[in-house]
């Protein structure tokens, strides 16, 4: 049975646990502050139980017993096939843990970060065994949306990419691998973009904030979850993609060159959005708005699940 360490057991490593024991794998919780791992079993436990109701996942309660909390970082990589790293977004942190994780861990164990911005070539250039290193991007919650996106470093084994595609993938994830690294990875870079010219929008008057979300959740947003850019944009130009680019670059060329500027992200940009946005931005109801989330991406899922597959090419 494959084996996963989840070293740093918060928001995202006990969402990671509840992805592998879904799948039937084994989880070794581990987390430096004391009852974080076992408050994560418990969370892996409760959230098993929720998939299964809305038919998500099966045996919920045997596959609950396959997360265990560790009490020391070594009985956790212990026997690990893989280990996900889920600690701060610091890198000395992370490259101290990867050199300790090293020393520790058998030869052969995958050392995978969650980081979502930190490159695996910063992390692990000192690391002796840094073959083995790599970053496993996920999107929050892993457990609920499938993404991971590999980045090895330059140094990275390939056939360490391989062996950990086929783990991402037998536990139900949609793995993609980068050919190089870049700062942000895939899915940043992409959400940057749209971030940086929505907060722009907002803050020149253009829309409200509600507005704008609307026009991706109700627009962009229907289509882009079962089809990426570029599947959409061969679907509205009658020659395809060719023909699309030929229609329209020049127009969105024109675009691109109009939003570079100013700053997305400034004071100024924030509190515009802020006076037309509803609700104390309160951890309460942050929470509260992420379990609704939640559920509507499991009702997403299962249709998805459920839905016709895309015809062959």
């Amino acid at each position: 049975m494959t084996r996963i360490a989840i070293v740093g057991s918060g928001l995202i490593g006990r969402a990671w646990a509840t992805v592998f024991c879904a799948a039937g794998m084994e989880a070794r919780l581990y987390d430096p502050f004391e009852g974080v791992a076992s408050a994560a079993v418990a969370f892996v436990a409760h959230s098993l139980k929720e998939q299964e109701a809305l038919g998500l996942a099966t045996g919920a309660a045997d596959k609950a017993n396959r997360a265990r909390a560790a009490a020391t970082l070594q009985e956790a990589l212990d026997g690990a096939d893989l280990v996900q790293e889920c600690g701060p977004e610091k890198l000395d942190e992370k490259a101290k843990l990867f050199a300790q994780m090293d020393a520790l861990a058998a030869p052969a164990t995958i050392l995978a970060s969650s980081t979502s911005f930190i490159k695996a070539s910063d992390f692990s250039r000192d690391v002796k065994g840094r073959a083995r290193c790599l970053v496993a991007h996920p999107v929050n919650p892993p457990h609920l949306v499938p993404i991971v996106e590999l980045a090895p470093a330059p140094w990275t084994d390939p056939e360490v990419v391989t062996r950990a595609r086929a783990i991402y993938a037998a536990a139900g994830q949609s793995p993609v691998t980068l050919k190089r690294e870049v700062d942000g990875f895939i899915l940043n870079r992409l959400q940057a973009v749209l971030l940086a010219e929505a907060f722009r929008m907002v803050a020149a008057g253009v829309c409200t904030p509600q507005d704008l979300d609307t026009t991706i959740k109700d627009g962009l947003g229907l289509r882009w979850s079962f089809m990426g850019p570029f599947e959409t944009i061969e679907l509205n130009a009658p020659g395809g993609i060719p023909d699309y680019a030929a229609r329209y670059g020049a127009s969105l060329t024109r675009m691109n060159e109009d939003i570079l500027h100013p700053a997305p992200f400034s004071a100024e940009a924030v509190q515009s959005i802020m006076a037309q946005w509803p609700g104390e931005q309160s951890k309460e109801r942050i929470a509260r708005l992420a379990e609704w989330r939640d559920a509507r991406l499991a009702a997403l899922k299962r249709h998805k699940a459920k839905a016709a597959a895309k015809p062959e090419i």
